[in-house]
């Protein structure tokens, strides 16, 4: 017993040290940005974890001398709309693949797999020709169709194992009171598929805040830019000079994220664990 117990000990010792190295290697970049944000010079090679005086001037600066907000809403409106039509168009493929046998099913589902083998950027050019030729270059609703084209594979695959794993006898005990397939989607796989659907509107209103590469092939307009190109561009050959400005807009942009994952961590958490197991 006495062997037992301080094997356990030592697993314990072990297993928190990491835990404490990892929140450490997790927390000291989040921590500095924020300290460098709150810095009163322009350089974050003089920030230092604990500065001697705070100011909000970057954070004041963002808004009175720069597009900030601008980029903040257009980041927000292109986010929001990509959410709900990605979600519904993964959320009604799923379903047709979970419950529907039809001629290319099986294709289907190959195609989806393999493409997710590739990275995103290999199709930038057919991307870019293709908004070309539908007058979509430079117009939010292209990229936000680009999003949501392009979460469909994995986002897919993840809510059909979700489906797969619910029983068929719902359908079934409502298809005898007369239910269409339409209503047994809405009114029974719907409210019982409510983690998985948070995660994946969760994770496809998070993709735009952080992607630069599609939103500077299809954006090119000062008043169409998004977050992650204005302040890429705010600090392009000055130097060091903007950094800790765009800290203050980095902190900021951190803000709707956080407030999701406190918001919907219960969800979020069940969404993936059950993805992971039934996919």
């Amino acid at each position: 017993m006495i062997g037992i117990s301080l094997r356990e000990k030592i697993s314990k010792f072990f297993t928190y040290t990491i835990l404490v190295i990892t929140a450490i290697f997790v927390l000291y970049p989040v921590i500095w940005i924020i300290t460098g944000s709150l810095n009163p010079g322009d350089s974050l090679f003089s920030t230092s974890l604990i500065p001697d005086s705070l100011s909000l001037k970057h954070y004041v600066y963002l808004f009175n001398e720069t597009d900030y907000l601008n980029w903040y809403k257009n980041t927000l409106k292109i986010a929001f709309w990509n959410m709900i039509l990605s979600t519904f168009l993964v959320v009604t493929a799923a379903y047709a693949f979970s419950r529907f046998r039809f001629p290319g099913r099986k294709q289907g589902l190959m195609t989806m797999l393999v493409l997710q083998m590739f990275p995103g950027f290999m199709g930038m050019i057919a991307i870019y020709m293709l908004l070309l030729q539908l007058n979509l270059l430079d117009n939010h609703w292209g990229l936000i169709l680009v999003y949501a084209g392009g979460s469909i594979p994995f986002n897919a695959w993840l809510v059909k194992g979700y489906f797969d794993g619910m029983p068929r006898s719902l359908e079934e005990a409502a298809k005898i009171d007369g239910a269409s397939n339409v209503k047994i989607f809405y009114k029974i796989m719907m409210p019982l598929s409510k983690p998985i659907l948070v995660f994946v509107a969760v994770t496809n209103f998070i993709g735009p805040w952080m992607d630069f590469i599609f939103a500077r092939l299809v954006l090119r307009s000062s008043e169409k830019k998004t977050l992650a190109i204005g302040l890429f561009e705010m600090v392009t050959g000055r130097g060091n000079s903007e950094f800790t400005t765009f800290a203050a807009g980095a902190v900021l942009v951190a803000v709707p994220i956080t407030i999701l994952f406190f918001i919907f961590q219960d969800q979020l958490t069940d969404g993936l664990k059950a993805g992971a197991n039934k996919g």
